[in-house]
């Protein structure tokens, strides 16, 4: 067992300690770029370890206690309201030697990272393949948020992209923020990401691998139409336009209730269910509420199940860290 004390803010967690990490295949050898839905992408990401045991994103909450406003602030969500998800935030896994290419920002390129980048060709663009699209159309047209992933397992970094296109001239984005996959290090303070509360997203990804063994093992990221105006650990940042206590803050921590039974649920959505239960899932960014983030991967099954939870099987709890960051 390690002693760990972690820093947040300007005051220290209280001491814990930590489980011995489990060890990890190596990883497979890589030659070109793979997308998120192939044999090879569960391979080399069976084989990486996104985040520190440590990390937020996989810190076991199930016996965090509930917070005190949590029907408050599940009510101001919707308490009656069916759990969604959305299919929408595919990525693409890089060899250590992709060749970097640099990428102008047109929005926040004061809180985004230095490149060049190791972005290819053939990154997926939000909601491809499902939305039946052909890819290069895809990245040169459209609207929305457009999230661009691409993670770099030999290096364990992650660079993530908000309103990615790729035209004539080559990759251009509002902002990027990149993630240091071995390290605990958040955003500045302040700072957005690609998404508002300055958190990644590939970490919060239910994959089909992960599914496929029925065990997720980190937490879930989530929107919401309305958020106060403040930010929690382990978010950096916030997009709300009201200080109402009873809305949710970025970073604010969920967890489906021990008591809600999922045992008749289909195998990838029990083991997102399950995740939820153990790990919960983090306000991310506003949106539409209760929308989950899933991949688009036609080989996840049954996830209509997840439609059978509502707003009110979820519960606030006092996250690690809660009271230190955001004010």
């Amino acid at each position: 067992m390690r002693l760990l004390l972690i820093l947040v803010g300007t005051g220290w967690l209280a001491a814990q300690e930590s489980p011995p990490e489990k060890d990890l295949p190596p990883l497979p050898a890589m030659a070109k770029p793979v997308m998120f839905n192939t044999p090879e992408a569960d391979a080399i990401l069976s084989a990486l370890r996104v985040l520190p045991k440590n990390n937020p994103w996989n810190e076991d909450i199930s016996g965090r206690p509930v917070h005190p406003d949590s029907d408050r602030i599940v009510a101001s969500v919707g308490a009656k309201r069916r759990i969604g998800y959305n299919l929408d935030m595919g990525f693409i896994l890089v060899p250590p030697d992709q060749k970097p290419v640099d990428v102008p920002f047109k929005s926040y390129g004061d809180e985004s990272d230095k490149g060049p980048f190791p972005l290819p060709d053939e990154a997926p663009v939000e909601g491809w393949p499902l939305d039946k699209s052909d890819l290069e159309t895809l990245q040169r047209e459209g609207k929305g948020d457009r999230h661009v992933l691409v993670v770099d397992p030999h290096h364990g970094m992650l660079y993530e992209f908000y309103q990615g296109y790729r035209k004539a001239g080559g990759w251009q984005a509002a902002c990027e923020a990149t993630f240091d996959l071995k390290s605990n290090a958040l955003r500045p303070r302040g700072w957005t990401s690609s998404d508002a509360a300055g958190l990644p997203i590939f970490p919060s990804l239910p994959r089909y691998d992960e599914c496929e063994r029925g065990e997720v093992t980190h937490a879930l990221r989530f929107t919401v139409r309305r958020s106060r105006k403040e930010f929690l650990y382990p978010a950096t940042h916030q997009a709300g336009h009201t200080r109402a206590s009873e809305a949710p803050a970025m970073g604010q921590r969920f967890r489906l209730k021990a008591s809600v039974d999922v045992s008749s649920f289909a195998k990838h959505p029990k083991a997102i269910a399950l995740a939820l239960k153990k790990y919960g899932m983090f306000v991310a960014d506003n949106g539409m509420d209760w929308l989950i983030s899933i991949p688009p991967d036609s080989r996840l099954q049954g996830l209509d199940d997840l439609r059978t939870l509502h707003g009110g099987d979820f519960e606030v709890v006092e996250t690690t860290g809660e009271k230190d960051l955001g004010r």
